[in-house]
């Protein structure tokens, strides 16, 4: 089996449609216009990895048959990235074992605090997570088969949030409207770039549309995903907008990696 990423949700923190229906500028005809939040699978014979647990979770697992889960690593502490968690109980139960997550100090004290009782044994019911602090580096190994992965830090607004680089092949950025120009040499030139953009207009906390044209005439990967989309960005519309190497995400998009 060769690594596969498979993009589960890529839509912004209130989904496409919202919660009340509404589509902005979407066209509900157009299958990929329909959004969860974001969230992503690395499936491979060495090991399965979800990064981050959307409230989209249960929804996204079912579509993508994904039956297995074996470590979760976690870009940021936000509600649309975390609260999903409670969906990866099955997985626990059906391995009979707490299942590892990896999340920085700000994530993992959100997480203890507010989710204890993943974490903690109660008369009632067993914890199924155990947390770990996030590495610089992961190499997961299997029969001489390896997985790399690492986390650099980027810029969310006011906060930090971590991207991912798997294999020095595909980087997932979900949430950021910066990459510190130090880490330039990380991104630059890989197979994918799956990159936030949020909207058109700029925004404080995320990569707009003019952003992330920008930014990949500088890192110039072989092709740029777009990926936290909001209800304004129409998929076909950007597809006529965008360079060649741009594509927006849809829910369920995969490639090998």
């Amino acid at each position: 089996m060769r690594t596969k990423l498979i993009i589960l949700g890529c839509g912004s923190s209130f989904g496409v449609p919202r919660a009340d229906g509404n589509w902005g500028k979407c066209n509900p005809k157009v299958k990929k216009n329909y959004r969860t939040r974001c969230s992503a699978f690395i499936q491979s014979e060495i090991s399965n990895i979800l990064i981050d647990t959307s409230p989209d979770l249960r929804l996204q697992l079912i579509r993508n048959k994904i039956k297995n889960i074996d470590n979760v690593i976690y870009t940021h502490m936000h509600a649309d990235q975390l609260h999903g968690i409670n969906d990866l109980r099955v997985f626990s139960l059906k391995k009979n074992k707490k299942i590892p997550i990896y999340a920085d100090n700000y994530t993992m004290n959100y997480l203890k605090k507010n989710f204890s009782y993943c974490f903690k044994d109660s008369s009632s019911y067993k914890a199924i997570l155990k947390i770990k602090k996030l590495k610089k580096n992961f190499l997961f190994k299997k029969n001489r088969k390896f997985l790399n992965i690492r986390s650099v830090k980027v810029k969310h607004g006011t906060i930090y949030s971590q991207s991912f680089i798997i294999n020095k092949s595909c980087a997932y950025v979900s949430d950021a409207n910066k990459i510190f120009k130090s880490d330039y040499k990380f991104f630059k030139k890989l197979k994918y770039l799956i990159i936030d953009c949020l909207r058109i207009k700029p925004h404080p906390s995320h990569f707009n549309l003019d952003d992330v044209i920008e930014l990949n005439k500088i890192l110039k990967p072989q092709k740029a995903i777009l990926t936290n989309l909001h209800s304004d960005l129409d998929y076909n519309l950007l597809l006529k907008k965008l360079p060649k190497n741009i594509v927006p995400a849809y829910d369920g998009m995969s490639f090998n990696i």
